[in-house]
């Protein structure tokens, strides 16, 4: 059984040009819904070592949520080559351009067999 971690992993970088998933929603579709802090976390320490497209996750009201200036500029400029539509706040439209991954990851722990 994969962890949570390989999980999310194969999530993101399943995410394709041009959309766009919340930290919440990579947790919950990894099957723990309530992780999105955990997703932040394998965002920061494996995005260079899994060459993962970080630039394609958002908070929960589709917004660039990084402060850091630089990483800030390279996320919008990364969407937006990609056709992401990111206004002067950094906000997306989260109808249009998120991602729905086909399958869901259930964690069979939490299934009634």
């Amino acid at each position: 059984m994969q962890t949570f971690t390989e999980k999310a992993l194969n999530i993101i970088k399943q995410i394709p040009a041009g959309k766009i998933m919340t930290y919440g929603q990579v947790a919950a579709t990894a099957g723990s819904p309530r992780a999105a802090r955990q997703v932040t976390r394998i965002l920061h320490s494996m995005s260079d070592r899994h060459n993962l497209p970080w630039h394609r996750i958002v908070n929960k009201q589709g917004q660039i949520a990084i402060s850091d200036e630089e990483a800030q500029f390279f996320q919008r400029k990364s969407l937006q080559e990609e056709g992401v539509e990111v206004d002067s706040n950094n906000q997306i439209d989260l109808e249009r351009f998120r991602f729905e991954p086909l399958e869901k990851i259930v964690d069979e722990s939490q299934c009634d067999h």
